[in-house]
């Protein structure tokens, strides 16, 4: 194994200890990352976690950070524990330099003029940013099948997916093309990605983390949150980007706590864990359900209490959240009208209206996916149905909130699979919707309360030796707690599996064909385009 393959497979924690000490400079574990994405990540069965690599930016605040270090003094004291420990940021994030696609046509090549909050955080903490990944078309999806740029691979069995719609910065970080990275949950597509590939996703309590530059699918849904491949890794990055922001009037005011603390604590003892009733079981693949079941073994030895609760009303949850996140995301794609930024298509014949041109650079921008949730959002928000759906999914929304509530009096934190099954094959599930819809049916209530949730690889499913996830729920505000529970049960599992789960996975530069970078270059912002 070379350096550099030693390198890249330290845990974020571990690299920063290592900076601080000098014994690495943040310029040699950066393109340590870059020549991994370079090795891995193009070609026909390249894991295509990338949409644009930073390369140049990236080494420059390397070489920053390295240069403040060797100068010693206060400035070096200053920096922060992550400074020089690169990251990737989910595309639907958007970044000064780097186009921001959200996984779409409609806005290939266009350059935001601001950071997102979260990306300013990064910046100030000296992270080296490494690019933007790949996620399903404005987040909508459940398999990163649906971005305009081809499809990421798993890097457990590239012929499978990655999870969506954040499969992108799962798969980076499962493939040691990233230590860290951003992602963005709506229902599951920072925890379900997480499952599948073996890394730890997690969705903050919603408002903690801001929302401010973060490309709106359904605006009370969605939720910044940090992908890596540990829990302290995790607490280390919301760390990070969580705090208030008056940018974002949905912007908790709260003060974050401690979440690194929290990940050190490690002890259960007394804990009261609840199984949700309805959320294993039947439906569930085998193998997810006996991982699961070891979990609970392991909590119980290290003296958790573990009591079933019933949550009846979330077997709505798919449904209602299925009505509501269209329904917004309808509202919120509207401004993709060719006319203000993004991609102008202008119609063949005819008059030239405004309502032509709108309709011919949707019909070429958007892809099925989301022709198919505006259709869907746009009918429940109707005159005529808008209390049928619309208004009966909030009602049903209330009531999710109410069985966690109600959960909560009773356990300290829930319990569930991440997700019904393993990661299937590519292709499998594209004609089928609502087959592809079920795979967020655990995620999904979580976001519809606003709780935190956080997935954690559970071990390898029998059937298929893939990774299966297992979700920890708490109360809103409450994240502290599901780091304290994961880094337990984290370690519990590796201590049984002799080391982490992500040192099984198959060599993948033995899976892919070629190297050549299918990163998509800087281009052109719209303005440039149209001078010519």
């Amino acid at each position: 194994m070379t350096d550099n393959n030693e390198l890249i497979r330290l845990s974020a924690a571990d690299l920063a200890e290592k900076l601080a000490a000098g014994e690495v400079t943040s310029v040699e574990v950066t393109q340590a990352y870059l020549d991994r994405i370079a090795a891995v990540d193009g070609g026909e069965r390249g894991v295509n976690a990338f949409l644009h690599v930073n390369a140049e930016e990236a080494l420059a605040v390397a070489a920053e950070v390295d240069a403040t270090r060797a100068a010693g003094g206060a400035e070096a004291e200053a920096l922060h524990v992550l400074a020089g420990v690169p990251v990737a940021v989910k595309d639907l994030i958007v970044t000064v330099g780097q186009p921001t696609t959200a996984g779409s046509k409609i806005l290939e090549g266009w350059h935001s003029p601001y950071d997102a909050t979260v990306v300013e955080r990064l910046r100030a903490a000296k992270m080296p940013i490494l690019g933007k990944t790949n996620l399903d078309e404005f987040a909508m999806g459940s398999s990163t099948e649906h971005s305009a740029y081809g499809p990421t691979r798993n890097p457990w069995d590239l012929d499978r997916i990655p999870g969506g719609s954040g499969g992108g910065s799962a798969a980076a970080v499962a493939a040691f093309e990233a230590p860290l990275a951003l992602g963005t949950d709506t229902g599951g597509s920072i925890r379900q990605p997480g499952a599948v590939t073996g890394t730890v996703g997690v969705k903050p309590t919603y408002g903690s983390v801001s929302r401010y530059g973060a490309i709106a699918m359904a605006s009370s849904l969605d939720q910044i949150g940090p992908v890596s491949r540990t829990v302290l890794d995790s607490a280390l990055l919301h760390q990070v980007i969580g705090g208030h922001d008056p940018h974002d009037s949905t912007s908790l005011p709260d003060p974050l706590a401690d979440l690194v603390a929290a990940a050190k604590t490690g002890n259960v003892e007394g804990l009261r864990i609840g199984i949700i009733k309805e959320l294993h079981g039947e439906g569930y693949q085998a193998g997810v359900e006996n991982r699961f079941n070891d979990a609970l073994e392991l909590l119980k030895e290290a003296g958790a209490q573990i009591v079933e609760v019933s949550c009846p009303n979330f077997q709505y949850a798919l449904g209602a959240y299925y009505l509501i996140m269209p329904s917004e995301a309808s509202s919120n794609l509207a401004k993709f009208d060719g006319v203000r930024y993004g991609l102008r298509v202008l119609p063949e014949d005819g008059p030239m209206t405004i309502e032509r041109v709108m309709g011919a650079t949707r019909a070429a921008g958007f892809g099925d996916e989301v022709k198919r949730r505006i259709i869907l959002g746009t009918y429940a928000l109707s005159a005529g149905y808008y209390d049928a759906y619309y208004g009966s999914a909030q009602k049903v929304r209330t009531l999710v909130q109410r069985d966690f509530e109600a959960a909560f009096t009773v356990a300290d934190v829930l319990i569930s699979p991440t997700a019904p099954t393993t990661a299937f094959r590519l292709g499998e599930k594209l004609d089928d919707p609502l087959a592809m819809y079920l795979n967020d049916v655990a995620t999904i209530p979580a976001n519809l309360a606003g709780v935190p949730g956080l997935s954690l690889p559970g071990g390898l499913a029998d059937e298929d030796g893939l990774p299966v996830g297992i979700q920890l729920l708490a109360p809103a505000r409450e994240d502290a707690r599901l780091y304290r529970v994961g880094a337990v049960l984290e370690a519990l599992l590796e201590a049984k599996w002799g080391g982490p789960l992500l040192a099984q996975a198959p060599d993948l530069i033995a899976g892919v064909a070629g190297s050549a970078s299918s990163v998509v270059e800087p281009v052109e912002t719209l303005e440039a385009q149209e001078a010519k």
